[in-house]
């Protein structure tokens, strides 16, 4: 009988998968802990997700680590996801490399600590020739946010005759995005139940195929990535037209 694993065809898969990763306060609360405990735990699916997309072969990952919404949490868990994500990026710098993963951010990077700019910027420009996986960290990050920018910037180049209004079009929009260069998600994979897309990627999911797992985060493993890709490749991706039957 075959695993999860094997039954993947290694010819249909996303070049992108992004993930909402939710349930991390769920998951401490569930043992007693305070928050933070959730996100510490949170590492290895990270590490798990990583290390199984990078094996099968997708060319690129999105997570999404922390929204422009996050930053209303309580003060302490704000510090303490700060923290972690510092220490997270230097310890996991080696692995990268062993991976041959290449890492890049999403979102307003300016308004994180200058530690956690600092770390990124160095992880990311000692990470830019590795050809293997690129996985784009979604921080201080909304889709709103991202579409608003993209506006402006246009908005900017026609006001100063650079752009024509008339030349405007989905995909000279999408150069403007923080995602320019990289294709859109094929799968967008949210764990702990929740159905909504909450403010996520909301340009570039437009025909994005969604998985729903009740898996909170800290608990997802390679075996959960296999199952969504699986669940994904049953599936007719139509973008909104009728297939003709083959003969």
């Amino acid at each position: 009988m075959k695993t999860v694993k094997e039954s993947i065809d290694l010819h249909n898969l996303p070049q992108h998968v992004a993930v909402i990763m939710d349930g991390n306060g769920r998951w401490a609360k569930g043992k007693g802990a305070a928050r933070i405990f959730g996100h510490r735990n949170a590492v290895e699916a990270v590490r798990h997700v990583t290390e199984g997309c990078g094996e099968l072969g997708i060319k690129y990952l999105t997570l999404y680590a922390f929204s422009t919404e996050n930053w209303g949490r309580p003060k302490e868990e704000v510090e303490g996801l700060m923290e972690l994500l510092v220490n997270t990026i230097k310890n996991e710098l080696d692995s990268l490399h062993k991976n041959n993963v290449r890492l890049r951010t999403i979102g307003d990077v300016s308004h994180l600590p200058t530690a956690c700019q600092n770390n990124l910027a160095y992880a990311m420009d000692s990470t830019k020739n590795n050809t293997g996986l690129t996985v784009l960290l979604a921080l201080s990050y909304s889709g709103r946010w991202e579409i608003i920018e993209a506006v402006k910037q246009l908005a900017r180049e026609v006001k100063q005759g650079q752009i024509a209004p008339e030349e405007i079009n989905e995909q000279l929009f999408s150069r403007y995005l923080e995602t320019a260069g990289v294709p859109d998600p094929e799968l967008l994979i949210r764990t702990s139940g929740e159905m909504r897309v909450s403010n996520f990627l909301l340009w570039q999911i437009a025909y994005t195929e969604i998985y729903i797992t009740p898996t909170l985060w800290p608990d997802f493993r390679k075996e959960d990535l296999y199952e969504a890709i699986v669940s994904y490749q049953k599936r007719e991706r139509r973008f909104g037209k009728v297939l003709t039957p083959t003969a």
